[in-house]
């Protein structure tokens, strides 16, 4: 009998302990948001390991980020469909010829040899405050390894991974594969990463927010905009509430902010670098911004 007790207070303690234990990794949205985009393309290489370690360093909340998927079927982290001849370089080092700025299609090019091209080297005259470094196009899931890693080594804060799917329907198995292949490709590393709560995949292509919305109903989803619509009109577009309404900053204003308000949506612009605006849109009432250049207010807070 007394074995018994010791054995069902040992198994009421752990008990206790996993639930104390499931509580504290469970991560609330920040009350306001500081994402990186690019990984805080003004800073580093855009959309590069080190561009998200070094932000990682400053204190953001969210990494930024867009994917595309390679000839043989890798989820890569990265903007352009091809190679942008404006910072990137050759394996030989050269510069992109204008004669082929867009034949080197990320859709059509096997990672290996992707992996080989450097886009960090090269001055990129849109942001001359860029820390020069030699880099390449990473892989999500190594991406993904480097910041955990990374999070856990120096005891940082977790953050969030806001994921955009670069696909269009022009696109479609030119570009990019369908968007239910594209999903599956990035879902398949966000559940294998076990990131699946820091996660929120946003795109221009509600499709695939669709896809996601139907399929993984507790990721969260963010809606990118920079058309013209009206909020109601864009949502119904949608089909259903995404977690983040994100419009080109310029589009914001107060009745914006009060309709995504009313409607437990959180507005989210992109991409605003410079202060004043950054703390106009927080003092209208946003609930973060997406910057290239974390920096200029994180270092005002």
């Amino acid at each position: 009998m007394r074995y018994s007790f010791i054995f069902l207070s040992f198994i009421t303690i752990t008990a206790c302990k996993s639930i104390k234990s499931s509580k504290q990794t469970k991560m609330e949205f920040p009350k306001f948001d500081i994402e990186a985009h690019r990984g805080g393309r003004g800073l580093m290489p855009e959309n590069s390991v080190p561009a998200m370690l070094n932000a990682l360093e400053m204190g953001v909340n969210t990494l930024e980020m867009d994917t595309h998927i390679t000839k043989d079927g890798q989820v890569v982290v990265t903007h352009d469909d091809y190679l942008s001849p404006a910072f990137t370089l050759q394996p030989n080092g050269q510069k992109i010829p204008k004669s082929e700025e867009q034949k080197n299609i990320i859709y059509q090019m096997a990672y290996a040899d992707l992996k080989g091209f450097d886009i960090g080297s090269k001055y990129y005259s849109n942001f001359p405050q860029q820390k020069k470094i030699n880099t390449y196009i990473p892989l999500l899931s190594d991406l993904i390894d480097s910041v955990q890693s990374d999070i856990n080594k120096n005891n940082r804060k977790q953050i969030f991974y806001n994921i955009e799917t670069k696909s269009s329907d022009k696109g479609d198995n030119i570009l990019h594969p369908s968007p239910e292949k594209f999903v599956s490709l990035l879902m398949d590393i966000i559940i294998k990463k076990k990131i699946s709560q820091y996660v929120i995949i946003q795109s221009f292509d509600k499709r695939t927010i669709q896809i996601i919305h139907q399929k993984y109903p507790n990721i969260k989803t963010s809606y990118l905009i920079s058309n013209k619509k009206t909020f109601e009109q864009n949502i119904t577009d949608l089909g259903f509430k995404p977690f983040i309404y994100s419009p080109e900053y310029h589009l914001v204003n107060k009745n914006l902010i009060k309709r995504c308000h009313e409607q437990n949506i959180k507005i989210i612009p992109w991409t605003v670098n410079t202060l004043e605006e950054i703390i106009q849109l927080k003092d209208l009432g946003v609930d973060g911004i997406i910057t290239d250049y974390p920096n200029i207010f994180i270092n005002k807070r």
